[in-house]
Order: structure tokens, then sequence, then C-alpha cells
């Protein structure tokens, strides 16, 4: 029989074993609150950090990550086809994309992306923006006219115009109606575009421009004059030497034959596979009643540029 004392001591190990285990139970319980509390914490933040909203795409434009922007774009409009922020955000994804593709194909699909959400942005966006998604619409098929078998740059003309009545104030809107003016063949429209344009930004490629429209118009002095700006100090050696090819091409229209040749042996000096400059002094060989010679300098022409189509079209005729 036990005595008091064991009687005692029993009662006060089971106690304390009691609240041993209370504790342990309690730390468990603990642990296993602060272990769930972390991994939901972290789970929540890579949901955020996942999660594509408004504020992700900005965030992506503002820091030029166009691929980004469209990939989020994209996945956005999944479910709210009609948003126009994001839709904006999206074709100007799209627009940015192509410029950088080396493949056609590719760049014409990016560019069909950006038209379509353009122009169905436009029925939605506020009045204040509609001007700037014109002037995108308007460089959009400015650039789909460039890289295309059809003709858009009179949709390129129609939008940038628009976004000009709505005093867009973009300093290359000039210089895009006078490129597609001409792609068109309306010389006219085409110098006053570029003159425009001139007035902001002058550059030897818009000089030379200008003097081709002068030149389809059959304003030889006036081609003149640009051309001698352009030779006088460009140091771009293509530009320089299509301004020669020109003048040699104006000095034939005037039947000043010696100083046409010179231009065209200029060009020859600096790129003896010019198929221009053959072709030009063929034309001179021609002028001069020696067609052998002539058929001679567009055979030339024909082997360094195979598709020449002034030249197939005297080889075919002479």
């Amino acid at each position: 029989m036990k005595n008091d004392f064991e009687i005692e001591n029993n009662s006060f190990a089971k106690r304390h074993n009691n609240w041993l285990k209370r504790i342990i139970i309690s730390a468990i319980v603990v642990v296993t609150a602060v272990f769930a509390g972390l991994v939901f914490f972290f789970g929540l933040q890579k949901f955020q950090s996942n999660r594509i909203t408004i504020k992700s795409i900005k965030k992506a434009w503002s820091e030029y990550d166009y691929q980004k922007v469209y990939e989020q774009s994209f996945a956005f409009l999944q479910n709210a086809p009609y948003n126009n922020t994001v839709l904006t955000y999206y074709a100007y994804a799209c627009f940015f994309l192509s410029q950088s593709q080396s493949e056609t194909q590719l760049a014409q699909e990016y560019l069909d992306e950006s038209i379509n959400s353009l122009r169905i942005a436009l029925y939605s966006a506020n009045k204040n923006l509609v001007p700037q998604l014109q002037y995108m619409l308007g460089r959009a098929y400015f650039y789909k006219n460039t890289i295309s078998t059809y003709y858009y740059a009179d949709l390129a003309i129609k939008y940038l115009l628009l976004a000009k009545e709505n005093n867009y104030d973009e300093p290359d809107i000039p210089e895009y109606l006078g490129l597609s003016y001409a792609a068109l063949g309306m010389t006219m429209e085409s110098i006053y575009a570029f003159t425009e344009a001139l007035l902001v930004r002058e550059s030897d490629a818009l000089l030379l421009s200008i003097a081709e429209q002068y030149f389809n118009a059959g304003e030889y002095t006036a081609a003149e004059q640009y051309l001698y700006r352009i030779i006088k100090s460009c140091e771009d050696d293509d530009i320089l030497l299509r301004s020669h090819i020109l003048l040699g091409n104006i000095y034939i229209n005037r039947e000043e034959y010696d100083e046409a040749l010179e231009e065209f042996n200029n060009v020859l000096k600096k790129n003896v596979n010019s198929a221009d400059a053959h072709y030009g002094i063929g034309v001179i060989y021609e002028k001069q009643g020696n067609i052998v010679k002539a058929r001679a300098e567009w055979r030339q022409a024909l082997k360094l540029q195979v598709n020449h189509a002034d030249a197939l079209k005297k080889m075919a005729n002479n």
C-alpha cells in the first residue's frame, strides 16, 4: 500500500507531464499557424506579382518592354476584349514590335494586329486621345504600305490628315504625308508636304525626296537646286550617289549628254556596281544613235541587277 508521500509525488508527476504536453501542443499549434501564415503571405505575394493588371501593363510600358506589354495585354484582352486602355497599349506594342522585325511576314502580322486594335480603340476612346490614335493609325498604314504589295498610302494620308486637323502636332506628319503622296503619284501634294517638313527639320534624305518630286513634275531647275545643296555637303554615300543619278537624268532630258555622262561616271568611280549608272549611260548612247553601245550598258545593268525594270524595258524594245 502506497504512503501519502508516494501518492503526492505521483500526482505531481502527472500534473507536470500534462503541463509539458500542453506546452508542446501549444508550440506545435503556434508553429503550424506561423508556417501557414508564411505560406499564405508568400503565396499571395507571388499571386500579386504574377497577376496581370493595367498597372502592370503600364509598368512594362514605362520600361520600354514592348514584348511584355504585348504578352500581358494579349492575356488581359482575352477576358476584357474592349478595354480601351489595354487595347491602346496592345496596339502600340504591336506597332513598335513590327519595327524591330527582320522578317517581312512577321512585321506584317504585328502591323495588322496594331491596325485592327487601333480601329477598335477609336470607337470608344476619350476625345482627347482620338488625335493620337489617328496619328498612330496613319503611321501603321504608312509602314504597311512600304512592305506590302498593295497600296495603303491613301489610308495613311486619311488618318494623318485627321490627326493634323484635330491639332495633333507631331513634327514627322508632313514627311509621312509627303512620302505617302509620292507613293500615289500625287506630285504637287507631295512637294507641298515635303516643303512643310523641311521647315521643321532639314535632312539630305528630305532634300532628295523633294528633288525627286520636282523631277517627276518636270520642274528640273527646282530639282537641281535641291540636288546641289545635297552634293555640296552630304556625307551619306547612298544619298549622294542617288543625287548624282538624278542630276544625270535631268541633263539627259535637257540633251546635255556630256554633263550627264560626267555625273554617271562620278557614280561609277564610287560604286562600280551601280546598275542605274550603266542604265543612264546606255540611255545617252541611245539618244546619240549608238544602239550597240546602249544595249551593252543595259546588259551590264541587268547583270548587276537582274530585275532592273527600265533596263528590261529597253532591252525588250531595242
